[in-house]
């Protein structure tokens, strides 16, 4: 007798137990999938950039030009190049550090330094500083990005210095890679003639959804 309630009860403890791991499973798929499927470097992530923060297309950074869903002529472009990155953490070529370096992946994937782009005006700027370059000698002619490919500057349109500066000093201070004194300077300066907008406050609110953090120089919480 003893026997047959130590069996029956073996077998109902092991039903409540699969029951218990169906419930988990089913919820850890069904309500938290993202908790299943994190991206682990940047390029797993490209999708979701897209879908988070232009999923019906949107206006490239360097040129102003919209862009629809899946327009093959814009890519992602890093505001604090990735070329800056490397040298910083001393971890080899960008194939190199994303295979010996999870410092070096969390920081390539860090949604509030990417920005499409055109892709021809993202391959020209190159690693190249940003600076006011005299004149108006326009890559394009429909393109307001200015380069001074000998001295290796670049200079954006005026209606987005200001994303452009809180994006690279957030990276500083997020990441701690430093940005040399006269480039920090002028970031300053454009960071406080081009305030946030509305789009870049409802991007830097996308960005803590998903990511889970938020650009302090966006929210007004540095000078």
């Amino acid at each position: 007798m003893l026997l047959y309630f130590n069996a029956c009860h073996y077998a109902r403890s092991e039903r409540i137990l699969k029951r218990a791991v169906l419930f988990f499973l089913i919820y850890f798929s069904l309500v938290s999938p993202n908790l299943a499927a994190k991206p682990q470097n940047y390029l797993e992530q490209i999708a979701i950039f897209w879908q988070t923060l232009y999923p019906n297309g949107g206006t490239d950074l360097y040129c102003a030009k919209r862009f629809a869903k899946y327009d093959r002529g814009y890519n992602i472009e890093h505001v604090m190049p990735m070329a800056w990155v490397k040298k910083e953490l001393k971890c080899g070529t960008r194939k190199q550090c994303r295979e010996r370096s999870v410092r070096f992946n969390q920081i390539e994937m860090d949604m509030h330094n990417l920005y499409p782009s055109d892709k021809g005006a993202n391959h020209e700027r190159l690693a190249y500083a940003f600076a006011e370059i005299p004149g108006e000698n326009w890559w394009r002619d429909d393109c307001d990005l200015e380069i001074d490919k000998h001295k290796r500057l670049v200079e954006p349109r005026e209606a987005v210095r200001g994303d452009i500066a809180r994006a690279a000093l957030y990276m500083e201070e997020r990441w701690e890679i430093p940005i040399y004194q006269r480039q920090r300077s002028l970031l300053l300066k454009w960071h406080r003639e081009d305030p946030p907008d509305a789009h870049e406050r409802w991007r830097n609110g996308q960005i803590e959804a998903y990511q889970g953090n938020r650009n302090p120089w966006i929210d007004g919480e540095r000078p």
